[in-house]
């Protein structure tokens, strides 16, 4: 197999590992590098097929960097986790309808960006295949079960009316939703037995589990959060525009306004 490359890659690493004969030597001393004994890995090479072994050095290099590649990334998700929750409530607090609706849906985003931060290097590394499977299944329920039209839709339309969000800023966040309602659509369309028959819900059939989840490709499923990912970063990067414009004085009346009105006291 001389000449085989193999991709891994999680949503915002990439490791290319070249697995020839020139090469092979190469391959093991990185591996070394990382904490692995050479003499277990050329062993574990002559057992296996190539491709096979090839995969299987590759998930023991990444299992050891992705860590630490990720390590800033956690810090930050749940800083923001906290800080967005934190103004979350603080809108409710005010009665500010307009701000707890952008805020919530951010939130909304961020809990899931945070279950698939934390299941996704076992997903792509570990060298279980079932926990591979498992957690991969874990990625796919969190992608697919975001049900975005009842935490955005036409409450995000009328939060942006009332905070009188500029057109161009409407259309940044309609279009970053609806980046992920494909994401959704495509979950929907490629995973919806795996998903029914192996994680939501358990088919009577347990062989169809057996088989679902022994051939779930968890690279696709990889794939596939890593769009939502993208499409979700994209809402998320664009609240601090959302709150500065939300802080306009215009806004801010605005808020006050519909905020009295709905608590107003019913004239007798």
């Amino acid at each position: 197999m001389e000449g085989f490359q193999l991709r891994l890659t999680d949503q915002r690493t990439h490791l290319i590992l070249r697995w020839s004969t020139p090469d092979a030597e190469s391959l093991l001393e990185e591996a070394r590098s990382k904490g692995g004994s050479g003499a277990q890995l050329r062993s574990l090479g002559a057992r296996i097929p190539v491709p096979d072994a090839a995969k299987n050095i590759a998930r023991f290099v990444m299992r050891r960097i992705l860590p630490m590649r990720e390590r800033k990334r956690r810090a930050a998700l749940i800083a923001a986790l906290e800080e967005v929750a934190y103004q979350t409530e603080k809108c409710v607090a005010r009665g500010f309808d307009a701000s707890t609706t952008i805020f919530n849906i951010a939130l909304f985003l961020l809990i899931a960006e945070r279950d698939i931060q934390a299941a996704k290097i076992d997903a792509l590394t570990h060298p279980d295949p079932w926990h591979r499977s498992l957690n991969a299944r874990i990625i796919l329920l969190t992608v697919h079960g975001r049900d975005m039209d009842k935490v955005a839709g036409q409450k995000l339309k009328r939060a942006l009316e009332t905070i009188k969000a500029p057109d161009a800023m409407k259309a940044e966040a309609v279009e970053a939703l609806r980046a992920i309602r494909k994401a959704q659509r495509k979950a929907e369309g490629e995973f919806e037995f795996l998903r029914n028959a192996t994680i939501a819900h358990r088919d009577p059939d347990a062989m169809a589990q057996y088989r679902a989840i022994t051939q779930l490709e968890e690279m696709k499923v990889l794939s596939l959060a890593a769009e939502f990912y993208d499409a979700a970063d994209t809402f998320i990067n664009l609240l601090p525009k959302i709150m500065l414009q939300s802080s306009s004085f215009p806004s801010v009346l605005a808020q006050f306004s519909n905020r009295d009105a709905k608590h107003a006291l019913p004239r007798t």
